[in-house]
Parts: C-alpha cells; structure tokens; sequence
C-alpha cells in the first residue's frame, strides 16, 4: 500500500531532524516489500508567519486531510508572539482543530549511561504518558485578557466526553503493555480533577484486567524520579501532561530522546517532543533520534503488517546505534552530528 505523508518541518531544528527521519523512512521503505510513502512539505510555523502573516495559512490546513498521517518537525520561535504575549503555535491549533485529543509521549531507557539515575538497567524505564490534547489549562489560551492590568485568569476545561476518550485510550494501549495505568490528577485541591478522577473510575470498571493506581500529580513527579519502574501508562489532563512529558524525557537522556503523537479518530501528528531550538539551528548538531521514532510510531499508527514491520526495524536499530555508548549526540555528550546520527541508524537498519 501507498500511504501519503504530508511534511510539516516548521522552525529552528525542525527541518534538520524531519530530513533525517524522512532519510531513515526511505531506507525502511526501500528493504520492506509492500510499503510505498509519498510526501509533500508544507511551509508551518513562525518563519511562514514572518514571511507570510499567518503560520497556519489555509490553503495548507485544507491539504492536510488528504494525507494518511503528518510529520511535524517543530514549530515557534521565541521572540515571534501574538499580541497578548502568547509564542504562535500552530502545532496546538491543529490539535484542536483536527481533533487530536490523544497525546502519547514514550519514553524507554536505552543505555543506563544515558539517564541521571545512574542505578537504572537499560529498560527500567519504559512508559507511556497519555495527555488529553484538546481540553483542560490550554482550552483558554486564545482567550482575551481583560482590561484589569492586575489581573489574568486561565480556567481549566474538563468535559465527560473529552476525558472519557482520551481515559479509555490509556485503557486500550495498556492492554498492549503490562496492564496498568495510573491516573495523575490534583483531585485533593481542584473540582475540575475531582471530576476528571470520577470519570476515570468509570472507565475502569471497563477493564477489569487492568491494574489502576490515582497519584496526585505533585507526587507522581517525585515518583517518576525515586521510582520510574513502577509506571506503564499515564493519563493525565492537558497541562499537567506538558510538564511531565518533559520530566520523563529528562529521564532517559532528554528531550533529544522524547518522540510523541497526537492521535484523533481519523487524523494523527507525529513530532518529536522538544521545540524549535533556533540557538543550534543550521549548526548540525541537533539529535534527530526523537524524530525518527516518532516516524517509527507513524508507521506503527498506520496499522498494515508492512508499516508495522517498519515501525520494528527502526526501533531495533536505535537500540542497536545506543548500545554503543561513544554513538550520541551533542545534547547526549557525545559528538555525532544529526547527519551522522542518522546515518548510524540507517545503518543499523
């Protein structure tokens, strides 16, 4: 089968990294009988707005549902801001508006050199967190500020339908894991998580084989860093989701490392979880390795014995590339540059 990709590269690394997982792509494609990608790139992002006035223009947005999946590279700059303040970040617009409310964000240890806690084995951390991508904190960030210059005031949106989609999601991708999840909210302080946890125990009841854990999400940050091992999958609201993806890359050698989807019920984005990075952007020394799992996890969504056959080879061949501790990049202090980090795993394919 053809599956057609649309390309997203966006700002800063962004078109380094997606260049590189597109070459790792190819190379899959060329060894898998069966698979065939077609891509077309878009211009995205801060840089399309500075040149252009909008970085969702929608002549692009209209081309996107003809795609079967889209790989995003990164989006926004720092000092490119709406006028309330606000970075463009247009990646969150197609998330609302392509109805992405499914955000997975792995992370899996490959080397225990690689991550802080210096006691971990290879694969002692390997979990999933899932983030509910339409909703909660970031539902009013479009709002107006008022005219009060003393005053700003954000409010957190938790709906039944939103959190039982996203909840069950969990439910199903821990039935493909080690059958546990665990629900991260601040039931304890805030109405809106106290309703979030009741809707949860809803969905639990579902899936009486799945083992279930409520940790208040202060103390699943303290968690992630004594125990890692004890999570398989997550599930959390918008926000709190944001900050503990970030947490949980830091983890397993940083956001370097981070791959992430965001998944609807007809469309999907596939992007690594760090940002745009314009400090090192045309330097050569970004680390493309969570854009090429994500690519991984694209051909994983795309669901055919090829793509998932595809999906296997990429991730065999990053752990194959990091079992060798000199095989890093910058960010992971080593000294290979995207190109050539990129090329390893082809070469491990």
């Amino acid at each position: 089968m053809t599956f057609r990709i649309a390309l997203l590269p966006g700002d800063g690394i962004g078109p380094e990294v997606v260049w590189e997982a597109m070459n790792v792509l190819r190379a899959v494609e060329s060894r898998v009988a069966g698979l065939r990608l077609e891509s077309e790139e878009f211009s995205v992002g801060a840089t399309e707005y500075l040149q252009n006035g909008d970085p969702l223009p929608e002549p692009v947005f209209e081309r996107l549902p003809e795609f079967h999946a889209i790989l995003l590279g990164a989006m926004g700059l720092p000092d490119v801001r709406w006028p309330s303040g606000v970075e463009m970040t247009p990646q969150l617009d197609l998330r609302e508006r392509l109805d992405l409310y499914c955000g997975l964000r792995p992370v899996r240890l490959f080397h225990p050199q690689d991550s802080p806690l210096r006691a971990r084995k290879a694969h002692a951390i390997d979990l999933l967190l899932v983030r509910e991508s339409t909703e909660g904190l970031f539902s009013s960030r479009k709002a107006e500020r008022t005219s009060d210059t003393d005053r700003a005031t954000d409010t957190m949106l938790i709906t039944r339908a939103g959190s039982q989609r996203v909840i069950r999601a969990a439910f199903r991708e821990a039935l493909r894991r080690r059958k546990r999840v665990t629900l991260v909210d601040k039931s304890n302080v805030l109405p809106s998580m106290a309703f979030f946890r009741e809707v949860f125990d809803g969905v639990a009841r579902e899936f009486q084989q799945i083992k279930t854990e409520r940790v208040y999400v202060d103390a699943a940050a303290l968690y992630l860093v004594q125990q890692p091992e004890r999570f398989d999958v997550m599930v959390t609201e918008n926000m709190f989701g944001d900050i503990l993806s970030d947490l949980t890359a830091g983890l397993v050698g940083g956001m370097g490392m981070a791959p992430s989807a965001d998944i609807g019920d007809r469309y999907a984005v596939f992007q690594p979880a760090h940002g745009s990075a314009p400090d090192i952007a045309g330097t050569g020394v970004a680390n493309p390795v969570a854009t090429i799992l994500s690519a991984a996890m694209m051909l994983e969504w795309l669901d055919t014995p090829e793509s998932r056959t595809g999906a296997g080879m990429i991730r065999r061949a990053v752990e194959t590339v990091f079992e060798d501790r000199k095989m890093r990049t910058h960010d992971m202090g080593g000294v290979l540059s995207t190109a050539e980090m990129g090329a390893a795993i082809r070469d491990a394919l």
